[in-house]
């Protein structure tokens, strides 16, 4: 329940994004609503991993359910864009200890060789989030209005709430805690913030690449009694591979799964709904490739060969996108999708399962919420990155493409108000124009 109140929330946005910006007139920050919820939830996930190592993960659970909740709330009341990207971020504040807690409570309770099975089923439920995200996002837009989207997501994190509270175990009180890192929970904090800020700038402020950035956290977690990420887990090889391997694949993934609905809607004129049909095979993929990594691993208690043929699939579906022409059928994306969403969906969780057995039991909290640290960044520096190459180049794009046809005032309205169904009202030659 948590993993998919959590994923969901990062997906339901995608096909509804167009009409969300265009009704609040932000298109020149459309990337900051799925931005600013990826960002603060990156941000918590380390902090919720290492307080649930040393305070129990029930209550922590529970905590983060009830922020989320209160961020969906705030979405779907909200009255400007500004309201709109405030609530993602308190959304994100609860939504980071979801995935996190939910992983770590598997490792607590289910011995290491049977764990490639379980995580197998809680990557399907997150294929299936993906799938389910977009479709419903459409959905939300064309029948009930977007705001209904976030208040989908109440119901559901109070359901998990009472499950949580009815079968979780009550943490053991230990007398012997250590004091928390508050210094590194900050230096992470203003980190990973200056990371995002820096791709969403697009170099205009910071440099693309600054080592700098992450430099105070590494100074100030050396010097912690008890670090929120400790530097001794980058000593282990395995943990730097999963780790580095999970950034990149994220970074991919959501910078493909935030923006093509939005290609799809404006450029093929197809509507929400459909526009969540067409990445439907990427998830569809990996929910299958979940469900058979798990089963395989379970089976044959080895994973190295499965992780290899997994990133040369996932390789062979960007490759492919790479190749095709500039507007390929809808069979073609979808069957690139797939093959892309195959890759990923024999990986990602198994990524998390090397990790968790590289470490003991006192420490896999913080071992798994590192690893999905850095997923997080790799989601962050997807849609930041590809959101400023979108935003910095759509002004310039549509200054040059309608000036054969009567100039930016040949849409009649400004280009932070345009919704996918004012581009479809527009005179041919416009509309072929933004297109």
């Amino acid at each position: 329940l948590a993993m998919f109140v959590s994923t969901l929330s990062e997906t339901v946005t995608a096909t509804a994004l167009p009409t969300i910006v265009g009704d609040l007139g932000g298109v020149d920050h459309m990337q900051w609503v799925t931005t600013a919820y990826i960002l603060a939830s990156t941000v918590m996930m380390p902090i919720y991993g290492k307080l649930g190592d040393l305070f129990g993960r029930k209550y922590l659970f529970i905590v983060a359910l009830s922020v989320f909740i209160v961020g969906s709330a705030t979405c779907g009341l909200a009255p400007s864009m500004d309201g709109l990207i405030a609530g993602r971020a308190v959304e994100g504040l609860g939504g980071g200890g979801l995935i996190i807690l939910a992983q770590a409570t598997i490792a607590d309770i289910i011995p290491p060789r049977q764990r490639g099975k379980y995580m197998g089923l809680m990557g399907s439920v997150f294929a299936v989030s993906t799938v389910v995200g977009p479709l419903l996002g459409g959905w939300f837009v064309q029948v009930t209005g977007w705001r209904w989207l976030f208040a989908f997501n109440i119901p559901l994190a109070l359901l998990a709430i009472a499950a949580v509270a009815f079968f979780l175990t009550k943490p053991v009180r230990r007398d012997d805690r250590p004091p928390i890192d508050i210094g590194g929970m900050m230096a992470m904090a203003v980190s990973v913030s200056s990371l995002v800020l820096a791709t969403a700038w697009g170099g205009t402020l910071f440099p693309w690449i600054s080592p700098q950035i992450f430099a105070p956290f590494v100074l100030v977690e050396r010097k912690a009694k008890e670090p929120i990420i400790p530097m001794l887990l980058f000593k282990n090889r395995n943990f730097v591979v999963c780790t580095v391997t999970g950034m990149f694949i994220m970074l991919g993934m959501m910078g493909t799964i935030s923006y093509l609905p939005t290609y799809f809607q404006i450029v093929d004129d197809l509507n929400a709904t459909a526009a969540g049909y067409l990445v439907a095979p990427m998830n569809a993929a990996w929910f299958a490739a979940s469900l058979l990594s798990g089963y395989l691993v379970n089976k044959l208690g080895t994973y190295k060969k499965l992780m290899v043929v997994s990133f040369a699939v996932l390789v062979a579906g960007m490759v492919g996108f790479i190749a095709v022409d500039q507007d390929p059928s809808a069979v073609v994306v979808g069957g690139l999708l797939a093959v892309m969403g195959f890759g990923v969906g024999l990986n990602f969780e198994i990524l998390v399962l090397v990790v968790q057995n590289e470490f003991p039991a006192s420490a896999v909290g913080m071992a798994t919420a590192a690893t999905g640290f850095f997923r997080k960044v790799g989601s962050v520096l997807g849609t930041s990155v590809v959101g400023a190459l979108f935003t910095s180049g759509l002004a310039r794009a549509l200054a040059e493409r309608l000036a054969p046809v009567g100039g930016v005032g040949a849409l009649g309205t400004d280009a932070n108000l345009l919704t996918p169904a004012i581009v479809h009202a527009l005179p041919p030659d416009v509309r072929h124009a933004v297109g």
